[in-house]
């Protein structure tokens, strides 16, 4: 089989089947790393790491400590949530060691996102439409980084109320409350833009 079929194969696994080939052969964590480098990659942006470099290195942890605690894994729960949680707490110790304001969404890329993030504030409506995206992008990064967290895995991750209670380690009722507040907050400071 080439590599072109192998690569094609890999695909077709599940996550907990790229976990239990991993655990059997170390070579098998590249198919891990290979399903999870952009989505990770795009999630370490979009906290706010705008470093090239930093990005990079926070990615190669994240993927250390994965393979390293792989065997702690428990296979009843999401491998993604999984994931994403070690993801998030790598990013937020670096925040803290650089002692950093992270700022997200400054590409143009992530317009339609910001559209949708809008629409679902409810300030797509007429009165609101006078709103940039770069004003919506600035009351993003203005959100206190536990409301900034639900926004990014809940409007840009597009992370479930179920993953993002795993991924953050908090009740689904709590992340539900963070992401209301958010929207209030953000509607807030979009008012008086």
């Amino acid at each position: 089989m080439s590599s072109g079929s192998d690569q094609q194969a890999k695909r077709l696994y599940t996550d907990q089947e790229l976990v239990v080939r991993a655990l059997e052969d170390k070579h098998g964590f590249a198919a891990i790393v290979s399903r999870y480098e952009a989505p990770l990659m795009r999630y370490i942006s979009r906290l706010g790491c705008r470093s090239t470099a930093s990005a990079q290195d926070l990615l190669q942890e994240i993927f250390i400590k994965t393979y390293l605690h792989l065997n702690d894994y428990d296979q009843s729960f999401p491998f993604s949530s999984w994931i994403y949680r070690i993801a998030h707490n790598e990013i937020i110790s670096f925040f803290r060691k650089e002692k950093v304001r992270p700022s997200v969404l400054d590409r143009d890329t992530e317009l339609f996102l910001l559209e949708t993030l809008v629409s679902d504030l409810g300030a797509g409506e007429p009165e609101h439409q006078r709103h940039s995206p770069e004003e919506v992008q600035s009351a993003v990064n203005a959100l206190d980084s536990k409301y900034r967290e639900v926004i990014v895995l809940k409007f840009f991750e597009g992370k479930s109320y179920e993953e993002i209670s795993d991924i953050l380690q908090i009740p689904e009722g709590t992340v539900a409350t963070l992401i209301n507040r958010a929207k209030k907050k953000m509607k807030s400071i979009l008012d008086k833009a």
